[in-house]
This record gives C-alpha cells, sequence and structure tokens, in this order.
C-alpha cells in the first residue's frame, strides 16, 4: 500500500519525533542528543519523486555539510518523500550515494547512514522488532562527520557495545512498545 506523502513541513516534523522519542528517547545513537539539544541537525526533505534528482540533493549536501562550521551544523539528515519507498530500491540507491560521496573526495571525512520505514537487516524477518533500529518515517540518509564520530566515541565508554544494547532494548520494547511510541513506522 502506498504511503500518503507528506508536506515537506509534516516530513520534517516526523522525522524530529522519531528523533526525539526513538533515536534519543530510547538511546539508540548515544551521540545524537548532543547535536539535537544545540540545533546542529539539519533537515532536508526532498519531495523529488526520481532517484536521478534525489541523487543531485544528496551530492549539493554533502558539499554543504563539508564546507559549513560543524558549531552551525554536524549532521544532516536528508528525508526523501516521495521515492525510494520500495526498500530494495532504497538498499539499491546506497550504492550510488557511497559512490558519490567517493568521487566528491569525502570518504574519510563524511559517512551515510541510512533509514527507512521498512528497513530489514540480512537474515531477520520482517517483523523482527530489531529492524526498528534503522527504521524511520521515510527514507532518510543520514549525513554524519567523521570527525564527530570519532570525537564522540572517544567520550563514550563502550561503542561496540551500542548494536547489542540496542537489539536487546528493543527486543525488551517489543512491538507493542514501539508502537505506543508513536514514531512510525507501525508495525
Amino acid at each position: 500500500m502506498p504511503r500518503p506523502r507528506p508536506t515537506a513541513s509534516q516530513a520534517q516534523a516526523d522525522t524530529q519525533t522519531w528523533l526525539e522519542r526513538a533515536v534519543i528517547g530510547l538511546n539508540l545513537c548515544p551521540f545524537a542528543k548532543a547535536v539535537h539539544v544545540k540545533g546542529q541537525v539539519r533537515y532536508v526533505v526532498s519531495a523529488d519523486s526520481e532517484p536521478g534528482k534525489l541523487l543531485d540533493v544528496l551530492i549539493f549536501e554533502l558539499k554543504y555539510l563539508a564546507s559549513v562550521d560543524p558549531a552551525s551544523t554536524d549532521t544532516t539528515l536528508l528525508i526523501a518523500t516521495h521515492c525510494l519507498n520500495d526498500f530494495l530500491d532504497f538498499n539499491d540507491f546506497l550504492d550510488h550515494a557511497d559512490l558519490a560521496l567517493d568521487e566528491l573526495g569525502l570518504e574519510g571525512t563524511l559517512q551515510i547512514a541510512s533509514f527507512h520505514p521498512d528497513y530489514q537487516f540480512a537474515g531477520t524477518t520482517v517483523d523482527d522488532i530489531t529492524n526498528y533500529t534503522n527504521r524511520s518515517p521515510y527514507p532518510t540518509l543520514h549525513l554524519i562527520r567523521e570527525d564527530s564520530i570519532a570525537r564522540a566515541v572517544q567520550a563514550f565508554p563502550n561503542p561496540e557495545a551500542i548494536f547489542d544494547t540496542n537489539m536487546h532494548n528493543l527486543k525488551e520494547l517489543g512491538l507493542d512498545g514501539w508502537k505506543a511510541l508513536d514514531v512510525g513506522p507501525h508495525p
């Protein structure tokens, strides 16, 4: 069933709610709270329906993030509201995103993390709660500074444990707990 097409302001609000309630609220990313509280997260909503145009937006945003002072913008969430709704298409697009990062000479400076309403880790079933660590209201590319990750990892006592902790916490939360967060997508 096709998802409704939100306005840019609604997509940004939905994504910010997801960030606050799920990513920060469940501590899925212990590094997210600081940049959110400081207002250093840039939200960019793309209503493009063609992956090639979304790629153009991604390239612009990668260049922008690489050039702007981290004190004003430390990270970017690029939200695609009208394309890549199929997870397999989204997953294929990530190869183009990584190639763009490499061609811009920004590999090692920036990285791209991926989130999708239908995100599914290899070896899991569609309804496996652990997939929700990477489920967002809309297809989303998180553009992250490598320097910021390095600083955050130094401040975090055991960064290797984040993934396992997230899996454990989501299993404890369960699908009903996720639904109660009201952040979409809903199982």
